[in-house]
């Protein structure tokens, strides 16, 4: 088993099921019970993916993943209402995770999400776009020679931008590329676009359809 997923869950009936569902399908799972014990692994190894629910007793195991800068994929796993279930999927995607599973999930939603997480920390290239440069191996970006300190899912943007430099986007395009789902929580969008601008990044909006990356 050559892929390793950390999954940070304090059920630990969900915890068995998980990790039996990725063992039986040649995907190693390693099971933590608090954020503490989650961080602990984390700096001793660092995982492919993870999966992890935000709400535990201990803290928040995005806020471990953001500070030390890890750049797995990260995939948020969380009991909502249907009521509540839109706007907890935009607070865990703005936290800082890639995708979301809602509880009770599938198990072939969750071997998906997982492969589809497992192939996009594991593809790698160089992408050269002007004076800004994308090393997919190892994850790192540099602009006009500086390295740029970009979350995983700001990452993940960026290469899909560079990938379609100077096209207009539709922001439901990028959504559904990027995040992989349709419609609703724009302003997740446009949050890590603000940020990819503070890093100095030329992204152009185009009212009414999207947004526009002009490299220099």
């Amino acid at each position: 088993m050559s892929n390793k997923v950390y999954l940070l869950e304090d059920d630990e009936s969900i915890c068995e099921l998980v990790k039996c569902t990725l063992d039986m399908n040649s995907i190693s799972c390693e099971t933590f019970t608090t954020v503490k014990a989650f961080n602990a692994a984390v700096d001793a190894s660092l995982p492919d993916v993870v999966l992890l629910d935000v709400m535990l007793a201990d803290g928040n195991g995005l806020e471990g993943r953001q500070r030390r800068k890890a750049r797995f994929p990260a995939l948020c796993v969380s009991m909502r209402s249907a009521r509540g279930k839109e706007t907890d999927k935009g607070k865990g995607l703005n936290a800082g995770a890639d995708d979301y599973i809602a509880k009770p999930f599938g198990v072939l939603e969750l071997i998906a999400r997982v492969n589809a997480a497992l192939r996009r920390a594991n593809k790698s290239s160089v992408i050269r776009t002007g004076q800004l440069v994308m090393n997919t191996e190892n994850m790192s970006v540099t602009y006009k020679g500086e390295e740029l300190d970009l979350s995983n899912k700001e990452f993940q943007l960026l290469k899909y931008f560079m990938q379609n430099e100077g096209k207009v986007l539709p922001r439901e395009t990028i959504l559904s590329d990027v995040w992989g789902y349709d419609g609703g929580e724009t302003r997740t969008l446009d949050n890590h676009i603000a940020r990819l601008r503070k890093a100095g990044l030329n992204f152009e909006t185009v009212f009414g359809v999207g947004y526009k990356f002009i490299a220099d």
